[in-house]
């Protein structure tokens, strides 16, 4: 797939710079997608995860979960055997009968440079060296953060009272339904080089990925949210393929934008991406892709293979086609 460059009035020699917003499973899709579209990616990841190797190391050490930060410098490695080599180590777990049960490589080393350095922004820097990256990582806000949500359904004697549920883990798990989040602290600081990448983007891509838990968050960081309203980047949405238990069971893809709206009301969106299989009824999307000034776009995106997650080349191909229009 051949790279585009910029668009017009811009430097034709360079690459859109392009920001992706996210964390976990739904970040790394975006981003190996990304990968083979342009050059220059920028990937902002939430820091709020509490739970396995990042909950443990957040907890002994203080610092940023490494988690998701990890699974983005992994999706930015090379399809060359140095790529696929060191994004193998990156994920590698140890399985013990000990402490480092468990424990993800890359987390362990990024830590590591976070200790030596002091800069947690350089110490990701200096991983992406080492690996051959496609892109930057960058973490959303530079001090750990916690999740709570209203969740409503967990008692189903009173379906409609509202639960407060504390941590990522407790919130993506929940029996209930996420109806809201914010985060503790409540106005916590943006990465200054995140504020900066996105308000020097060309596009900032949201999603796909756990919309409460991973992509609204970018949303409740005060500096960061409001780099993301008035950037003059063109903003893309990229729905999921299906809902997730409690953190969005029941969602049509319409009520992705309606909640992305309740949290953001001040932010626009160009492009909705949405997948052509989980689209039954396109009028109310299209009526609320509208009612946020874009235009929706449908792609088959899905693997095909049963599961509910993206195929990176289908991904690649559609962005490419958003990004040249």
């Amino acid at each position: 797939m051949s790279k585009i460059t910029a668009p017009d009035g811009d430097d034709a020699s360079r690459p859109p710079r392009v920001v992706a917003l996210g964390g976990g499973h739904g970040l790394h899709a975006s981003l190996s997608a990304l990968r083979r579209v342009t050059t220059d990616v920028t990937a902002i990841v939430t820091v709020a995860d509490d739970g396995g190797s990042s909950g443990r190391l957040r907890e002994e050490l203080g610092v940023l979960p490494p988690g998701d930060l990890r699974m983005a410098l992994a999706a930015l490695c090379g399809d060359d055997e140095w790529g696929h080599t060191w994004s193998q180590v990156l994920q590698h777990r140890f399985r013990s009968e000990g402490d480092l049960h468990g424990h993800a490589v890359g987390n362990l080393l990024i830590v590591a440079l976070w200790e030596l350095l002091g800069d947690s922004v350089a110490g990701l820097d200096w991983v992406g060296q080492l690996l051959g990256a496609h892109g930057r990582v960058l973490p959303m806000s530079s001090v750990p953060l916690e999740i709570s949500a209203e969740v409503s359904g967990i008692d189903p004697r009173e379906p409609e009272a509202l639960t407060t549920v504390r941590g990522q883990v407790a919130c993506a798990s929940t029996s209930g339904r996420v109806r809201s989040v914010s985060l503790i602290p409540e106005d916590p600081p943006a990465s200054p080089q995140a504020v900066k990448a996105v308000r020097e983007a060309d596009w900032v891509v949201f999603g796909p990925g756990s919309w409460f838990t991973s992509v609204l968050p970018h949303l409740l960081v005060p500096e960061l949210a409001h780099a993301l309203v008035t950037t003059r980047a063109k903003r893309v949405v990229a729905l999921n393929l299906s809902p997730q238990k409690g953190e969005t069971e029941g969602f049509r893809p319409e009520t992705y934008l309606e909640v992305l709206r309740e949290h953001a009301p001040k932010l626009g969106v160009d492009v909705v991406l949405a997948d052509t299989g989980t689209v039954e009824d396109t009028a109310p999307l299209t009526s609320v892709v509208g009612e946020l000034g874009g235009r929706l776009e449908l792609a088959d995106l899905s693997r095909g293979d049963g599961t509910p997650r993206h195929d990176s080349d289908k991904l690649a191909a559609a962005l490419e086609r958003i990004l040249t229009n």
